[in-house]
């Protein structure tokens, strides 16, 4: 299953924006990933139900509320997240939460 919070087109569209602000992608690429990531099936959850729990986890290990919506989600449904985000995968590496975050270089697709 692949699942997200409602947050992700948000964030993936400021990614976005911001690698054609720095010209590392073109308008074009930058619609290609946009298509693609719409036509994702996710299952998205509302960070509103995550919140509280994320407020918890932002504050325990000093990871943003952003970054905690995820790991929170991860750990509400018992799922591993992969993260792009080397710092946070090892800032959660010697949490207790650290069976719900994996760092995307690790894997070997």
């Amino acid at each position: 299953m692949l699942l997200a919070p409602d947050l992700i087109y948000s964030e993936v569209g400021n990614i976005l924006w911001k690698k054609q602000r720095l010209k590392e992608l073109t308008r074009s690429e930058v619609e290609e990933i946009t298509d693609a990531i719409v036509s994702l099936p996710l299952k998205i959850e509302a960070s509103k139900l995550l919140l509280p729990l994320a407020i918890d986890i932002g504050i325990a290990y000093g990871i943003t509320v952003y970054d905690a919506i995820y790991v929170s989600m991860a750990r509400v449904y018992e799922i591993k997240m992969i993260t792009a985000d080397r710092k946070l995968a090892d800032v959660m590496a010697k949490t207790d939460l650290k069976e719900y975050v994996s760092w995307l270089g690790s894997h070997k697709w």
